[in-house]
């Protein structure tokens, strides 16, 4: 009986594996198809006739590379300085000790119940006070706080034991050395994880910069795919595939080679 359940838990994870795994072999398989026989082989993963047009034609008329650069900055900008705040607050909220400190927190971890369509048009009506539209750091400065990733170094930094800060004290180690050659080097694994993260929610943003961005030539990648699948830029259904394999790529890689970070983090962060 117990062997039976547990052909039956294996089975339903295989499926699960199976739906998450299937739409990006479909987006594979049909951004090499010519348009024609996507239309009629559109389950089929595999093209019966291979072919890079697809690709020629996002490059022929798209500025891709200017896009996919425009993409890259962002998500960088972001994750560095948004890490950066993250890492400080959590420091600051897990060793010092000053009045209304928890109240603080709260404050801070209560925004992540905050909808963002409740400060999207606040956060509008600034960016377009300061001449930001349509440029890049009009995308990037509503975006350099994040409570999450205060809520998930803060619990990393609390499991480091006391006694470590103690010792260096005695040993007379300024706050600077601290912070740098004990708390950072303890913590690397959650920054690097809660960094990734970062990096890939702001690289597939979509909302907030379909309001800020313009121009074709300031477009990220998830505005560039979306001009392939809505109705005043026409269906061009294995365009679109093509550029999603593009901007699914480089997410996919990083989220590849760290994902053991990713995971341990957050479930760490969870138990605490």
């Amino acid at each position: 009986m117990k062997t039976k359940r547990n052909y039956g838990v294996h089975l339903f994870f295989i499926v699960m594996v199976a739906g998450i795994i299937y739409p990006m072999l479909f987006i594979g398989g049909n951004s090499f198809k010519s348009l024609k026989e996507a239309y009629h082989t559109v389950l089929h993963l595999i093209p019966k006739d291979f072919t890079i047009s697809n690709f020629t034609y996002l490059f022929e008329n798209l500025p891709l590379l200017q896009i996919t650069w425009n993409t890259f900055f962002i998500a960088t900008i972001t994750t560095v300085v948004k890490l950066t705040i993250a890492f400080f607050a959590a420091y600051s909220f897990t060793y010092y000790r000053i009045k209304g400190q928890k109240i603080m927190y709260l404050v801070v971890i209560g925004t992540l119940f905050i909808p963002f369509t409740v400060s999207m048009i606040p956060n509008y009506l600034l960016v377009s006070k300061v001449n930001l539209i349509d440029t890049s750091w009009g995308v990037i400065l509503p975006q350099f706080a994040d409570a999450a990733g205060v809520f998930i170094l803060t619990q990393t930094m609390r499991g480091i034991p006391k006694s470590l800060f103690e010792v260096a004290k005695l040993d007379n180690i300024g706050e600077k050395d601290t912070l740098f050659k004990i708390v950072f080097p303890l913590t690397r694994h959650a920054v690097t994880s809660t960094g990734i993260w970062f990096f890939i929610t702001s690289w597939n943003e979509f909302v907030w910069p379909v309001l800020i961005l313009k121009s074709t030539e300031r477009y990220t990648l998830p505005l560039a795919m979306q001009t392939y699948i809505s109705s005043e830029g026409g269906t061009n259904f294995t365009v679109a595939m093509a550029i999603s394999l593009i901007t699914m790529l480089i997410p996919l890689l990083l989220y590849s080679a760290f994902q053991r970070y990713i995971i341990g983090t957050f479930v760490s962060a969870g138990i605490k």
